[in-house]
């Protein structure tokens, strides 16, 4: 996993919106954090650091020291609040810690040795189900990502979490199915599934005409029989 981040703080005095929107305007974030059998420490941050650290990638799943008062509080980031239009923090929440808690996090998996797969040489194509996992991991061993091997893998063959070693420390937090990570799928299948759907509305376009056509022709014997009676009432 990625090395523990330093975020300074200081302790929040006001709550409310108006002490919020005040602190913001300080170029300060409001956080708070919980758990841990302790009471919600309501804190806030500078926005620069805040935003300095989510652009790491990785902030969301990396453990956060919290220097507060001369003392480092150990926490996880659990969600940051932006805003609607200009996307800069409003609000922060962290998880309080303890070494050997256990937290269910979601983790980014990625694809090595691509080269090593046939499928992937003939042109089959790599339809991933799940760009994350979610693991219930302990609180220092959080990896940064899950790594799969597709070396040998051929087309029509699928990647169950089952088949996946995860790193020391964790498991998965789905634990009722062996659900589906990544399927190898061949173009033309794709190509074939696209068609049948153009094949599908075409049909119904041409069912619109047909009946419009059908429709047309109901209407000339009707007009020949009014012109019919016009000419006898002449």
């Amino acid at each position: 996993m990625s090395e523990a981040l330093n975020l300074p703080a200081e302790t929040r005095e006001g709550v409310g919106k108006g002490a919020s929107r005040s602190l913001r305007r300080e170029g300060r974030i409001p956080a708070v954090i919980y758990g841990g059998k302790e009471e919600p420490t309501p804190i806030h941050v500078e926005e620069k650091e805040l935003v300095r650290q989510l652009m790491t990638g990785h902030f969301m799943n990396s453990i956060v020291m919290i220097e507060l008062g001369g003392k480092s509080i150990r926490a996880l980031p659990k969600d940051v609040a932006l805003h609607p239009v200009t996307d800069r923090p409003v609000h922060a929440d962290f998880l309080r810690l303890s070494k050997d808690s256990k937290i269910e996090v979601a983790v980014p998996v990625v694809f090595v040795n691509e080269e090593a797969s046939p499928g992937l040489k003939k042109g089959g194509v790599l339809n991933i189900v799940r760009h994350e996992l979610d693991l219930i991991c302990e609180s220092d061993k959080i990896p940064d990502e899950i790594s799969i091997d597709v070396t040998g893998k051929e087309v029509g063959d699928s990647i169950h979490i089952s088949a996946i070693e995860l790193p020391a420390g964790s498991q998965s937090a789905i634990t009722d199915r062996d659900f589906t990570i990544a399927t190898l799928v061949a173009p033309s299948a794709l190509k074939r599934a696209e068609g049948t759907a153009e094949e599908g509305e075409d049909e119904q376009t041409g069912a619109g005409m047909e009946a419009g056509g059908t429709a047309a022709t109901e209407q000339g014997p009707d007009d020949d029989a009014a012109k019919e009676q016009e000419e006898k009432s002449e």
